[in-house]
């Protein structure tokens, strides 16, 4: 370990709980002050879940909607769930984004001439991340009943979202540790990109994939995405999920597991 690493962990671990707490209160703060001062910043979590769901809905709906034995109505009570799962992991790539705008703003520089815990940052981070999921989520819901979303299970739909932004907590650390080592923003997103096309497309969030070549059926049973998705539907709508929701809590598991440690270590030398 580095001479700055060690001086950064002994000065985060002097400061208290409390200090912590404070610490990212007030980043939280400034974060949120950011998205009011530059509301375009929120464009992808308002028109996102408009675009997808139009698009998918009334393009593929009557199609995708006969083969699951209905039509249109049939596919909306299919992909919104789907959907609520895409949110919390194609939104996630916003805090690499976020942090690699910061990095080469030198507002990280200036961060370190503070007395904050470097927990702090990354905490604050993660957590603006998520209310910017939950904001996409349930703009995403609006438009859902908007087109025929039937929500007869509420506390369904509360689990389904709280088990989204469980595994979006834990993709934030991929997109942190992107965020870190890449040299900026477009790098982040272009990256992120070719993370997500495969998983959210190679998965059981827009088509079940019984319609699949074999060998891409494979890929969506161990694609994490996938679990999720049906995980999400069986809350809301009916159906298995004790095996797909277990499978997504160790999915977000494993990834904070190997991640979290690669994100704050690569924060902390570049700090």
């Amino acid at each position: 370990m580095s001479a700055v690493t060690l001086d950064d962990t002994v000065a985060d671990a002097r400061i208290p709980l409390r200090g912590h707490l404070r610490h990212t209160g007030a980043l939280i703060r400034r974060n949120l002050l950011w998205i009011r001062k530059d509301p375009e910043s929120m464009a992808d979590a308002v028109l996102m879940p408009v675009v997808f769901t139009l698009l998918f809905v009334f393009v593929f709906g009557g199609s995708i909607g006969q083969s699951l034995g209905g039509g249109q109505d049939r596919y909306v009570q299919y992909v919104i769930p789907g959907m609520i799962a895409m949110m919390s992991m194609t939104l996630s790539q916003g805090v690499g984004t976020g942090f690699s705008q910061d990095f080469n703003s030198g507002v990280m520089d200036r961060f370190r001439s503070m007395p904050i815990g470097r927990g702090s940052v990354l905490l604050a981070k993660i957590l603006v991340e998520l209310l910017r999921m939950l904001f996409a989520t349930a703009v995403l819901m609006g438009v859902a009943v908007a087109v025929g979303f039937d929500i007869t299970n509420w506390p369904g739909l509360a689990a389904s979202v709280a088990l989204s932004a469980v595994f979006a907590s834990s993709i934030m650390w991929v997109f942190l540790t992107l965020g870190v080592i890449l040299k900026d923003a477009q790098s982040v997103q272009a990256m992120g990109f070719l993370v997500l096309f495969p998983l959210q497309f190679g998965s059981s969030i827009f088509a079940p994939p019984t319609s699949m070549p074999g060998w891409l059926q494979a890929f969506t049973e161990y694609n994490p995405l996938s679990t999720l998705a049906d995980a999400a539907r069986g809350l809301m709508v009916g159906g298995p999920v004790a095996h797909d929701l277990w499978v997504t809590l160790g999915w977000s598991v494993a990834i904070t597991a190997v991640m979290a440690p690669v994100a704050i270590h690569k924060f902390r030398t570049k700090t």
